[in-house]
């Protein structure tokens, strides 16, 4: 039932997406700025956090799920280092996603020897 609840959520935020995409003039780099701010902005105000308790990892790996992130790690800084934690928690929150896609990212460069666009 998980993997069910992770599908649909992860879908409707895509379909948003896609829609954007699609009936708006909004270029990709558009949406991915909307959907990280859009889960910062919902994280902060506590409303993404029942979606992510539904939804799981489909809540949580989209661009807005990234932004939620940002926003919890800050807020739960704050609350336990005060005004610095609102610089540092966004980024202790999310280094290790972050890491992960730069090495990852790099291996996939080594093994597939990627070309570029012509």
């Amino acid at each position: 039932m998980d993997y069910l609840k992770a599908f649909i959520i992860g879908g409707i935020i895509c379909v948003i997406g896609q829609l954007l995409l699609d009936g708006t003039k909004l270029t990709p780099a558009h949406v991915l700025v909307a959907f990280v701010t859009s889960g910062a902005i919902l994280g902060a105000l506590g409303i993404y956090e029942p979606i992510v308790d539904f939804g799981g990892t489909g809540a949580t790996i989209p661009l807005t799920g990234f932004g939620y992130s940002l926003s919890k790690g800050a807020i739960d800084s704050v609350k336990s280092q005060g005004l610095i934690g609102a610089f540092t928690g966004g980024i202790q929150s999310t280094a290790g996603g972050v890491a992960a896609a730069v090495v990852f990212g790099y291996i996939m460069a080594v093994i597939f020897n990627p070309k570029s666009k012509k």
